[in-house]
């Protein structure tokens, strides 16, 4: 296909991704981290403080933050959740958006628009990766299955760091790989800024490091050249550490006074478990030289903390908060379009189709060979071990967005696996680009179908969007994204009083006034009766069977199973009316 064709389509597709989350991200209230997440951003930015949300590395939310530098907005730092508490990023997010005069859906419409050009510009980075290692046509593919992507669709267009996470891991790699196979001084460098970009994106990509480690190792072995690549990959390191992680963290405590930082890094890590890291972080926390990196190493122990110490959901029926080990296989393979389970298929079956001897014959010099041949691939394999492992062995299990990292790898895999097999098989070969040409149909239909209700994607198998709640629910299906079309379904019917149980970033009095009554289950001595709103999060909380050492209250919402929603405010909030 002609360059100038492939870059029409491609533009084509970025601006339909770009519409389709602008579209869409208008109609929805803000979802639960976006709460803490916008405000946070804009008091770095305007306070040059980080005493909110440190348990995320700062440069999304200052992304998100650079719109609201133009509106004029009140920040309310004689709030105690700012002057006085520790960390109290939800209160004083409610505070911020809801109670200072400021306009929150206004806040939040700019501080999204940041995140579709991250968003846009990810797509361009696999478009350009994957032209350069299969040509235009497949190019397009992989930019096709990220544009009708309903997860990305989802989360891109909200600020939270799990879309930024995915784009720093591809960044990352892709600019590591191209310093392992072309050594020079300015692949180097491009290589530490872009693993210092992506370590400021999300905790979770430390695991970056030990993935650089363990490609860089065996690069240089197969390359008789592994102290060089050691030292490199040490020095890299040292780039992202000295010239992005500590200038950009050392702006952001301009005005953070060093006695709270002590204080805050003392109280919050007074149940971490190693010792030896938790009195460094604290030994830190208040010297000149070292306040920035230690603020960094103290999210980092707090992102740790919290994945240990897991969070409380409803999954298959059951309520836990200690994490069951097959939660992200279940839930990738409920949240992801069959079509792209069967391309996965196709695609694993093109690349063995071109293993013409049995495996175990002179293995470990045919794997050596294919090592080097394909050692993009071989890496973002190595990639997909480490993540999938480390989340499978996690106890944090709120989401398939945790594993979005894995997905764009995912998606050139297969393309690269489809190219395989198109292009070497030579009977039925109309046929098997046909077979891919109606999954990539269906792929997008899949996608279109459920606009604007993205965050509620469910496959066939798990339902679909209507019915997917069943099988899990928090952000893989309700994140607080509806509480405006609740507002627009109250005002259309006129009603005086409703009572709600809301989950999200929203603020139901902000939007409903003295129509809203709080629904509070576990302090209920009768049916309510009238109007009934219900997240469908709270509802599916109060309705699953508690694990076996979960020792909070459960069951609280077995009353309302006997009555059937009259409607509906998207896919995540149930309404009722109870005579």
């Amino acid at each position: 296909m002609p360059n100038r064709l492939t870059n029409l389509i491609a533009i084509f597709l970025l601006m339909t991704m770009f519409a389709s989350g602008f579209f869409s991200m208008r109609g929805i209230s803000t979802t639960m981290d976006e709460l803490a997440h916008i405000p946070a951003g804009y008091s770095y930015l305007s306070q040059k403080d980080y005493r909110l949300n440190p348990e995320h590395p700062p440069l999304i939310k200052d992304f998100s933050a650079i719109p609201l530098l133009f509106l004029n907005l009140n920040f309310p730092k004689n709030n105690a959740s700012w002057k006085n508490e520790i960390n109290s990023q939800w209160s004083f997010g409610t505070e911020f958006l809801y109670q200072s005069g400021n306009d929150a859906d206004e806040i939040i419409f700019w501080a999204r628009i940041p995140m579709l050009l991250i968003l846009v510009l990810f797509g361009f980075l696999i478009f350009k990766w994957v032209k350069e290692l299969a040509g235009n046509t497949y190019a397009l593919f992989a930019l096709t299955l990220f544009s009708f992507s309903p997860a990305f669709l989802a989360n891109g267009r909200l600020v939270a760091t799990d879309v930024a996470a995915a784009f720093g891991a591809v960044l990352a790699t892709y600019f590591w790989l191209k310093f392992l196979k072309t050594p020079i001084r300015k692949n180097l460098i491009k290589g530490g800024l872009a693993l210092g970009i992506s370590l400021l994106f999300k905790f979770s990509l430390i695991l970056l490091l030990p993935f650089f480690l363990i490609i860089t190792l065996i690069y240089g072995y197969l390359k008789n050249q592994t102290i060089k690549y050691f030292t490199s990959l040490i020095l890299a390191g040292l780039i992202a550490l000295i010239f992005v992680i500590w200038p950009i963290y050392q702006f952001h405590m301009i005005n953070y006074p060093p006695e709270l930082q002590l204080r805050d890094t003392q109280t919050t890590l007074e149940t971490f478990g190693f010792k030896p890291l938790k009195d460094l972080s604290i030994w830190m926390s208040d010297k000149p030289l070292l306040r920035a990196p230690n603020h960094y190493l103290f999210g980092l122990l707090m992102a740790t903390q919290r994945t240990i110490g897991g969070n409380t959901v409803y999954f298959m029926n059951m309520i836990g908060n200690m994490g069951w080990w097959f939660y992200f296989p279940v839930v990738y393979f409920l949240k992801v379009p069959i079509a792209l389970h069967i391309l996965t298929l196709i695609a694993l079956f093109g690349s063995l189709w071109l293993i013409k001897k049995p495996f175990w014959i002179n293995s470990k010099e045919r794997l050596k060979t294919w090592i080097k041949k394909h050692f993009t691939e071989f890496s973002m394999m190595i990639f997909l071990v480490i993540y999938w492992i480390t989340s499978i062995t996690g106890n944090l299990n709120i989401g398939v967005r945790h594993i979005l990292p894995t997905f764009p790898f995912m998606y050139i895999l297969i393309t690269l696996g489809i190219k395989n097999w198109t292009t070497s098989i030579k009977r039925f070969k109309k046929i098997a680009i046909s077979l891919v040409g109606i999954l990539i149909a269906w792929y997008i239909f899949s996608s279109l179908s459920v606009f604007p209700n993205y965050l509620s994607y469910f496959n066939e198998i798990g339902g679909g969007p209507e019915n997917g709640y069943k099988n899990v629910v928090d952000s893989n299906y309700d994140w607080g994204q509806d509480l405006k079309r609740l507002r627009t379904f109250v005002e259309e019917k006129n009603i005086k009083k409703i009572y709600i149980d809301y989950f999200g970033g929203g603020n139901p009095e902000y939007y409903l006034g003295d129509k809203y009554i709080p629904l509070r289950p576990l302090e209920l001595k009768k049916e309510p009766k009238g109007w009934i709103a219900v997240s469908v999060n709270q509802l599916q909380s109060g309705l699953g069977n508690p694990e076996p050492g979960f020792n909070y209250p459960t069951g609280y919402y077995k009353w309302l199973e006997k009555y059937e929603p009259v409607a509906k405010a998207g896919n995540s909030i149930f309404i009722y009316y109870l005579k």
